[in-house]
């Protein structure tokens, strides 16, 4: 038995895709650093981790304080940085001042990704709104991949692509709640942790899964470029078709829900992932590498909204999940410049070989948080709710013969006399 599907939050929805748009981004951003700014592949590398870290420095900052400013201001103010951020360091001529509009923005990508999270962990249904959340960043990647080529040269386009996403979403931030009513005691708001020892494997396995995945695709344009042979407009098509793929598994991922549980999507998903990395690092030839960004690209949202949900689960104040999200970040901060280190010191197929070994590694911590805490294959009759454990299943005993009534057996209501026997009606 399920619970009734409850209706999509979609303001939630449109912050999660405004917030994930840079990171989805980010090999457009650095090649376009890399070639419209006098800056070599791992310093182009540097600026993507630099904004990334912004992100994840505004997730360990805001974790505990949604409630305390409020969703809606607090998604108000992380979308007016991500405007001035990102549409300054479009604007810019200058490195220092792209630097500094890039990880400006990339605070304001962070602040916005941590009200996403805490309103998701607050739902009846994380599962469904990360991957619908997930569906709308693929889509809207995907068509600036699609677009971006087109536009003509430059660092700017991708950026005010992402600084233009955040000021669509700000009409939407008037229907999210503003500060809690209730005012939460000082105690209240240090109580410990939930599923602290789970809590912890999973923010401390979460950063190496991310490195992995965005120190490959902070690469991947220059995979296709330098390796595969491709334009820069064919790079972008892959990428499109490669999030396309990804959107039908988002949607196949979102109608599944939690039927198999987290661990078996998670654990065999991530080993599927390893292996899609080996083969886009060594890929040669144009087919060889849309084949394995398309597969890869598939797969990886529909680990990423388990794992989402995963960390959703393990409290309800959505603490885990800003708390895990923004380890995560630090991951992702740091892929694109170990992805150029690693491929200027070892090339691109070695490289891959050491991340898919890295993901290998950390998907035996994460399968096994997924298993501990409810997250096995549904067993008939149960009920689950929020990735917790099973409810009891309602048994139903049979009762041997019914009971005959006896009119004698029942007296009137009312006192009786004393002495009175039982069914004598005085």
């Amino acid at each position: 038995m399920f619970a009734p599907r409850t209706t999509l939050p979609w303001p939630v929805v449109a912050l999660f895709t405004a917030g994930y748009l840079a990171p989805y981004l980010l090999p457009t951003v650095v090649g376009r650093l890399d070639a419209g700014l006098p800056l070599s592949a791992t310093e182009a590398g540097a600026v993507g981790s630099a904004l990334l870290l912004g992100s994840a420095a505004a997730g360990f900052l805001l974790a505990s304080r949604v409630e305390r400013i409020g969703a809606r201001t607090l998604a108000r103010i992380g979308l007016t940085l991500a405007v001035l951020g990102y549409g300054g360091a479009a604007l810019a001529g200058g490195v220092t001042a792209v630097i500094a509009g890039a990880v400006l923005g990339g605070f304001g990508s962070g602040t916005v990704t941590t009200v996403a999270a805490t309103r998701i962990a607050a739902h009846p249904d994380p599962h469904r709104v990360s991957t619908a959340g997930l569906l709308g960043v693929s889509a809207l990647a995907g068509a600036v991949y699609l677009t971006v080529p087109h536009l003509g040269a430059g660092h700017g386009q991708p950026l005010a692509a992402i600084a233009l996403t955040a000021l669509a979403v700000w009409p939407l931030t008037g229907r999210l709640p503003g500060r809690a009513a209730p005012v939460r005691t000082r105690r209240e708001d240090r109580s410990r942790l939930p599923r602290l020892r789970a809590g912890l494997v999973l923010a401390a396995a979460m950063p190496c899964w991310s490195l992995v995945q965005n120190s490959l695709w902070g690469v991947s344009g220059r995979i296709g470029l330098t390796q595969a042979h491709l334009t820069e407009a064919g790079v972008g098509v892959v990428f499109a078709v490669a999030l396309g793929a990804g959107l039908t598994g988002v949607l196949g991922a979102g109608a599944l829900g939690t039927r198999l549980g987290r661990a078996v999507p998670i654990g065999a998903g991530t080993v599927l992932i390893a292996g899609c990395v080996v083969a886009s690092a060594s890929a040669t030839g144009p087919v060889s590498f849309a084949a394995g960004e398309i597969a890869w690209n598939t797969l990886y949202p529909i680990v990423l909204s388990y794992l989402i949900g995963l960390a959703a689960s393990l409290d309800p104040r959505g603490r885990w999940a800003v708390l895990v999200g923004s380890a995560s970040s630090l991951g992702t901060a740091a892929g694109p410049l170990t992805g150029s280190v690693l491929s200027a010191w070892a090339g691109f197929p070695v490289m891959g070989l050491l991340l898919g070994a890295g993901l290998l590694v950390v998907a035996v911590p994460m399968t096994a948080v997924a298993l501990r805490t409810g997250g096995g294959p549904r067993v008939a009759g149960s009920v689950r709710r929020r990735g917790r454990t099973p409810e009891p299943q309602v048994v139903e005993i049979p009762v041997e013969g019914s009971a005959v009534p006896v009119r004698d057996a029942y007296g009137t209501a009312g006192p009786r006399r004393a002495g009175a026997a039982p069914g004598s009606g005085a």
